[in-house]
């Protein structure tokens, strides 16, 4: 099944505290979407929404253009992992995705795959209280794959994991996503990010302040620097975004296209590099922190 996941101008306010404001965005299969933003600023709320479990003051959440609440078999649309915690710690493993098929009316045999799916057929008969964080995510992913969902929302999934275990991650998200699944994960691993994620979507202060293509955010920077007082105009006469600190410039184009450029106008270079527009570069640039404290 093919799943487009929405936010339709969805906004919360908790008492006099608006924790979201007329947030908007699209998730399409075949794609992976990264959720970021600071601590606190609303990306929880805005996935339990898109899960049901929280309703909107306005605006709406909608699969395949309807409410999850109104989807006749909500778990083959949509599988969801908000808190890998929540599962009763006296079960065992299987016994937790032996029921959740049960709930969901599919047949046993699928929490036997989703179980060997995720690596935890080892420890299968321990109880859910007897798990590592990372083994938790783990039956969170088993959980929301049992009725073979045409997208998957995850709230902080790699919380836990090794480095192994989040490379499994970046898998199995990749794996879905080219098999036509539509993938929103919420996260503050921004290598996995870049790793993985086709959109970017950030939030601030409870706002949509950025939604875009991965690509478009990788902007390439060259740093150059010259004696040669010419470089800072004859950089700009290109037409590239220039950023200055004394004889150094930080240019929005490639190393190769710089330095032709500078090679035709016969300008001799003490420094030419690559430096890439970095990801927590950009998020800060567009978030506003939730919470700071003072720094001597």
């Amino acid at each position: 099944m093919s799943v487009e996941i929405a936010l339709h101008g969805v906004s919360k306010r908790y008492g006099r505290n608006t924790v979201l404001s007329d947030v908007s965005f699209t998730c399409r299969p075949g794609t992976i979407t990264a959720f970021c933003g600071p601590n606190g600023a609303g990306k929880t709320t805005a996935l339990r929404v898109l899960a049901g479990l929280t309703r909107p003051d306005a605006g709406a959440a909608l699969i395949n253009g309807r409410r999850l609440l109104d989807i006749e078999e909500p778990a083959r649309a949509i599988g969801v992992v908000l808190d890998a915690s929540a599962f009763h710690p006296g079960r065992t493993v299987r016994e937790t995705l032996r029921l959740g098929a049960m709930t969901m009316g599919v047949d046993s045999h699928r929490a036997v795959e989703c179980v060997e799916l995720v690596g935890l057929g080892g420890v299968q008969m321990r109880r859910v209280g007897q798990l590592s964080l990372g083994m938790r995510q783990r039956l969170g992913i088993a959980h929301a794959l049992l009725g073979d969902p045409g997208a998957l929302v995850l709230d902080e999934p790699s919380n836990g994991l090794d480095p192994g275990g989040i490379l499994w991650l970046d898998h199995v998200l990749t794996t879905f996503a080219d098999r036509g699944g539509t993938v929103l994960v919420s996260t503050h691993q921004l290598a996995a990010v870049e790793r993985t994620a086709d959109r970017l979507v950030a939030v601030s202060r409870g706002r949509v302040v950025a939604d875009t293509a991965l690509s478009d955010v990788r902007t390439e920077r060259t740093t150059v620097g010259s004696d040669d007082t010419r470089l800072g105009s004859v950089l700009r006469a290109a037409g590239w975004r220039v950023q200055q600190t004394g004889s150094r410039f930080v240019v929005e184009a490639s190393p190769v296209a710089v330095g032709r450029l500078t090679c035709d106008q016969g300008i001799a270079l003490c420094e030419l590099r690559a430096d890439e527009h970095r990801l927590d570069e950009f998020l800060a640039t567009v978030s506003a922190p939730e919470y700071q404290g003072k720094v001597d």
